[in-house]
């Protein structure tokens, strides 16, 4: 290999990529680029601790580690394209960087609602910056509009919840994580922000927001109904960020297969020496299809599986079992494997706000999902990994 090892992305998955190199042994010239100034830092807090003013620092490491292990840090600065012929990438400042493999962990950004104005307090959340501007905006409002009610809608809804804000929660699906977890357990999470005093409305939309001057005071829902508010939040999803990549030839998923950069079960792409990780990458599924996984975990376990096979080392042979965990008040749910739309739901414990379900199907188990059920969750990790014989 001549030429760096290039990484675009500098979050988690892209931070956890250099380490592994670095543990697998390459000791190469390694390089990070990110389009924000900070160091790498934690998402996950953001909608949660950092909202309510419980810290103020989510960074990953400090800056003497990526001195200590000898990663080049090219912050502040994103990448406008890449020259897949000549192996090199185009910065947003003019510069370009030549590389020998070319890592892509670009990540997400939030989707917007097309058609709403721009108006002060209306906010999304996925950077630092965005969640800075949500905090800051706390103090003068009273009453907030939290538009969708997937991970990061839950999420924020909590937190403004324990801020002592009046909260209405809009999805337009059945229930909250409906598209994750199914109806029969996205009930039972409504179930519990509505306990907490928050005003769930399933199965409507945002049809307009109410703005008076450039300040939002409320909205206007698909059914007819008005919401006041001072403080909206949209949490409708996420798109790859892949823009920059348009002209150069590395193949991409449609946009109605969920976009991102196409890849195969250890990350490398169709275009010689050009990669791809974490929430942008779409890596080949056992099943045979792609399919991106925006979780924190996923995003470690595929820099392992990518930093192996681009260096020629064994990978760890242990099962996978894709886990997901979201805070929300003082529980913590958890997602242990893959739930599945047409999977039976058998409900194993529910005490009106803690509960454990198992998912099934062909009476085979697929996943566990559980609130305040950490335990009870984790001990179903060998059997879904295929340890233990399949319950039925």
């Amino acid at each position: 290999m001549t030429g760096p090892i290039v990484i675009v992305g500098a979050g988690l998955a892209g931070l956890r990529t250099a380490e592994e190199l670095r543990r697998a042994g390459y000791y190469g010239e390694l390089i990070l680029v990110g389009d924000e100034t900070r160091l790498p830092y934690d998402r996950p807090p953001l909608s949660k601790q950092f909202v309510r003013g419980e810290t103020d620092d989510t960074t990953l490491r400090p800056a003497e580690f990526f001195a200590e292990k000898d990663i080049e840090l090219r912050l502040g600065t994103g990448a406008a394209g890449v020259d897949t012929a000549a192996r090199r990438v185009l910065l947003a400042d003019g510069s370009e960087l030549p590389y020998g493999h070319l890592i892509i962990a670009t990540g997400l950004r939030p989707r917007r609602i097309p058609g709403l104005p721009e108006a002060s307090g209306v906010h999304v959340l996925r950077r630092h910056e965005d969640a800075a501007a949500l905090r800051g905006a706390l103090a003068g409002a009273t009453r907030a509009l939290v538009v969708g009610a997937g991970f990061i809608g839950c999420e924020v809804a909590a937190s403004l919840r324990a801020c002592g804000m009046e909260v209405v929660l809009v999805e337009p699906q059945p229930t909250p994580l409906a598209a994750a977890l199914g109806e029969q357990v996205g009930g039972l999470v409504a179930r519990l922000h509505r306990a907490e005093g928050v005003d769930v409305r399933c199965g409507v939309g945002l049809d307009s927001l109410v703005v008076e001057g450039d300040s939002v005071r409320g909205a206007r829902l698909s059914d007819g109904s008005e919401v006041a508010a001072e403080l909206a939040v949209i949490g409708v999803g996420s798109v790859p960020v892949t823009d920059w990549l348009a002209a150069s030839g590395i193949p991409l998923a449609e946009p109605s297969a969920g976009g991102g950069v196409l890849a195969d079960n250890v990350g490398r792409t169709a275009v010689d020496g050009v990669w791809a990780v974490g929430d942008v990458a779409a890596w080949r599924h056992e099943t045979g299809g792609h399919r991106r996984v925006e979780h924190w975990t996923n995003a470690g376990e595929q820099a392992q599986l990518l930093a192996c096979a681009l260096l020629g080392t064994e990978p760890p042979s242990a099962a996978r079992v894709p886990y997901v965990w979201s805070d929300q008040y003082n529980l913590k749910i958890q997602v242990l494997g893959t739930p599945g739309a047409a999977d039976e739901v058998r409900i194993l414990d529910d005490d009106g706000r803690k509960f454990l379900a198992h998912y099934f199907a062909d009476g085979t188990l697929t996943a566990v999902v559980g609130a305040g059920k950490v335990g009870a969750v984790m001990k179903m990790r060998a059997q879904l990994a295929g340890a233990a014989a399949p319950a039925r």
